[in-house]
């Protein structure tokens, strides 16, 4: 049994290592994760680190970032985009390291009777004193606090979701379960889990009142909610995707056929639930292959688009603490050594489009823009991996920070979502750095 224990425990240790795998970008400024001794009631015996850009609005929206088992927040922290994503717009950061275990090392607390009643102790009543003391510290808007995490984090995150929906305004749960799936700490671990066993299966209803049950009586707004999930995943297994969707889409009363299926990025399948209104509730991912590793490049920058916090309305007025001048090289490819590829997805009104580019050069081009014509009635709406402009007509894409630079027969895949008026073509021609580029 102790051979058993300590192979799981190693097992969890690698897999939160894999499923941080992303290389962090150092962020351009004078920021840096801080400790938070003390942020108020701490019943989960919690550790607080949070990271606050310099460059801000006066009241910042929030996210709290969580690890998987095994983890911790200052590496969940180095591991993730998220710190780099909110350099860009301007969010606060809270990485919650948990301190409880259930036989599969030190794991948020999603199992307890005491972590499944709205006020009742343990985990959740931490994380909620880290959002408190963030907005009391720094100004953060309690209208823009959103949740996200990885594995036993994405678990916590849909658990935050049915405990406190008055304080969450969105979630993106990677790898997570439904709310209530865990009977107690006994059935936590992998091997003995009936909610991880595989063959966890409750219908929406049961899901939905379960949801309903830890909060009774509350009728405000519900957070909305993203879920990823690799159709491989054996730790936590796929098949926990589609228990998730029925809790949520019950939940908000929603259908259980999805309003709209799409391909934002080769391998990512998603679904998405909308209401009468028209507004996406809950989206699913499901990743092609992918096993317990998520999220892996792009991820976050998808779930911080989900949130709303890469709008125009992310700091546009900012507070400045310090100043930092960061100067760029751009290296123009020579001729011919530049390749794009690109696929269009289209259904009724609208397309996904994903793009290559290679570098078939001998040298590295550091920082890119690529241009392209969109062809008349085509008009992005959100995109991954790169910055663009404008959203129709002649179109400039240019490099985020963690893809900044193409080594020699390297390359880097970029994408959109865009509305169309009937035609769905591709561009005709694109060029990288003012040089033209041969299409494959």
């Amino acid at each position: 049994m102790k051979t058993r224990r300590n192979f799981l425990l190693a097992a969890v240790a690698s897999l939160a290592v894999a499923g941080l795998a992303i290389p962090a970008t150092t962020p351009a400024s004078a920021a840096s994760l801080t400790e938070v001794t003390s942020f108020g009631n701490n019943p989960g015996g919690m550790r607080m680190h949070v990271y606050v850009p310099d460059s801000r609005p006066a009241n910042p929206g929030i996210v709290v970032a969580m690890h998987g088992c095994g983890g911790s927040g200052p590496g969940f922290y180095s591991g993730s985009e998220f710190a780099s994503l909110a350099d860009r717009h301007g969010f606060i950061v809270i990485y919650p390291s948990a301190q409880q275990e259930a036989g599969f090392g030190k794991c948020f607390d999603t199992w307890s009777d005491a972590a499944k009643r709205r006020g009742g102790g343990s985990d959740p009543v931490s994380i909620v004193s880290m959002v408190t003391y963030a907005q009391q510290r720094y100004g953060g808007d309690p209208n823009r606090v959103y949740a996200t995490g990885s594995s036993s984090g994405g678990m916590m995150t849909q658990h935050m979701l049915a405990l406190y929906p008055d304080v969450f305004k969105a979630s993106a749960s990677f790898m997570g379960v439904p709310f209530n799936c865990f009977a107690g700490a006994a059935d936590y671990p992998p091997g003995r889990s009936q909610c991880t066993g595989g063959n966890m299966n409750r219908t929406p209803q049961q899901w939905g009142d379960a949801v309903r049950q830890a909060y009774p009586g509350y009728t405000g707004t519900r957070p909305r909610v993203q879920l990823w999930h690799g159709t491989s995943d054996t730790l936590v297994p796929y098949s926990l995707l589609q228990e998730s969707i029925e809790q949520w889409t019950n939940v908000f009363g929603l259908s259980q056929t999805p309003t709209s299926t799409d391909t934002p990025q080769a391998n990512w399948n998603r679904r998405r639930y909308a209401g009468s209104s028209g507004a996406v509730q809950v989206e699913a991912y499901s990743i092609q292959g992918a096993g317990h590793s998520l999220p892996s490049t792009g991820m976050a920058a998808q779930a911080v688009a989900f949130f709303g916090l890469n709008g125009t309305g992310d700091p546009t007025s900012t507070t400045t603490t310090s100043t930092t001048t960061t100067t760029t090289t751009t290296t123009t490819p020579g001729p011919g050594s530049c390749r794009v590829t690109d696929t269009v997805n289209a259904w009724n009104t609208g397309l996904t489009e994903s793009i290559t580019i290679a570098n078939t050069g001998t040298t590295a081009i550091n920082g890119w823009s690529l241009v392209f014509t969109l062809p008349g009635g085509q008009s992005i709406t959100s995109g991954w991996n790169a910055t663009y402009s404008p959203s129709s007509g002649q179109v400039t894409a240019r490099n985020v920070s963690h893809n900044g630079t193409i080594a020699p027969n390297g390359s880097v895949g970029i994408g959109f979502q865009a509305n169309h008026t009937g035609n769905t073509a591709e561009p005709t021609s694109f060029t990288l750095n003012g040089m033209s580029c041969t299409i494959a």
